[in-house]
């Protein structure tokens, strides 16, 4: 039996849910804050890169890239060795949006953990964090321990 009831991933739920409805404000839906999150970590990617990253249609990145685009927050220059291929770039537009969105992340746990004793939220901070790190090395290994093959 889950001791934690899945509680992180309600919590994680709630506040992408939030932050959803503040980037739409920004022109951002939420099926393109992915892709601007993969241009931004990698400059230069392409459309197919991308597809093979989230597991979507070809088709459907392309219509999105060319939205974002269109809004002025990716850029596309084509491969001076291949014509064929083109490779995306944040805009500083894009740069802005996830400055936003980090924003509304640290307001949203900011207003979530007030009302926490400055003890209570040491603690708190310090067992998330150790879980963190235990997954973020689960996840470079390759889940190793979580496979069910």
């Amino acid at each position: 039996m889950d001791s934690t009831k899945r509680q992180i991933t309600k919590i994680a739920r709630e506040v992408q849910s939030f932050v959803t409805s503040s980037m739409k404000l920004q022109g951002v839906g939420s099926g393109e804050c992915d892709i601007l999150h993969l241009v931004r970590k990698n400059p230069g990617i392409s459309c197919i890169e991308i597809s093979r990253i989230l597991v979507m249609d070809k088709a459907a990145i392309a219509r999105r890239v060319a939205s974002l685009e269109r809004k002025g927050f990716l850029t596309r220059e084509t491969d001076s060795d291949d014509k064929r291929r083109q490779h995306l770039y944040a805009t500083k537009r894009c740069e802005e949006a996830k400055e936003s969105r980090t924003m509304l992340e640290t307001r949203f746990y900011e207003w979530l953990t007030d009302g926490l004793s400055g003890e209570e939220l040491g603690q708190f901070t310090a067992v998330l964090n150790r879980l963190y790190m235990k997954s973020k090395a689960e996840s470079r290994a390759g889940f190793p321990h979580l496979r069910m093959e």
